[in-house]
């Protein structure tokens, strides 16, 4: 198959994935296709299944691409890496797919509150503070939904929402150094750069998110006298 066959291939199971993404792949060695004597790349379905593997990855354990690589030759050496989460080649619904849609996804007003349960006079108070953005004016994106699922839970549990301001403020400074990381990126105009860019925006978000998860958790351990 050409790399626009593949493209076609990929695009139903992960639509946000461009020609640009693959020859970075390529790049990093998670996939080697071959070559015509034009040059030309030629991918076979083992390729196509690789390909499929790391994007599964990517998208529903946010594993960075050195552990991906590392699966996949454990895979090839006949090994069964389960230990390392292995995810299937064939990817399954889960909750990451709300995140991996969330660039794309459009909901209404109305369709949050139904959706979500929230009262209305919250979800203006998480506007007003910052959590959540409509865009454009009336919309609301993916991650809106998950903001104010999360935001519902918090609230069950005797949480208000100006207990949520440290959330919104943390947050901003984390996009702030992993803006200045990305920035050397972000400036070149090779679409190489612009994957790599993509690529460790996902990584940074996966290991922040472990680096806040356990520090809570050591937080809360001392807490109960564990």
């Amino acid at each position: 198959m050409s790399i626009g066959e593949v493209l076609a291939q990929l695009r139903t199971e992960f639509p946000d994935t461009t020609i640009s993404k693959l020859r970075f792949l390529e790049a990093e060695g998670l996939v080697d296709p071959q070559r015509t004597a034009s040059g030309y790349r030629k991918y076979s379905w083992n390729d196509v299944a690789r390909l499929r593997f790391v994007l599964t990855a990517q998208r529903d354990q946010y594993l960075p691409l050195r552990v991906i690589r590392e699966q996949l030759e454990a895979l090839e050496r006949g090994e069964d890496p389960l230990h390392r989460q292995r995810p299937s080649l064939v990817a399954v619904g889960s909750e990451a797919d709300v995140a991996a849609d969330a660039a794309d996804a459009r909901v209404s007003r109305a369709d949050l509150i139904e959706r979500t349960g929230i009262a209305e006079s919250l979800l203006t108070e998480l506007e007003r503070i910052g959590l959540v953005t409509s865009r454009p004016p009336g919309w609301y994106d993916g991650d809106a939904v998950v903001i104010v699922e999360a935001v519902m839970g918090l609230t069950r549990h005797g949480l208000e929402a100006r207990h949520l301001r440290a959330f919104r403020a943390g947050a901003d400074r984390e996009v702030g150094l992993f803006a200045q990381l990305l920035a050397p990126l972000v400036r070149q105009q090779d679409p190489a750069a612009q994957a790599r860019a993509s690529e460790t925006a996902r990584e940074l978000q996966a290991l922040s998110q472990r680096l806040h998860g356990a520090l809570v958790r050591a937080g809360l351990r001392d807490s109960l006298g564990r």
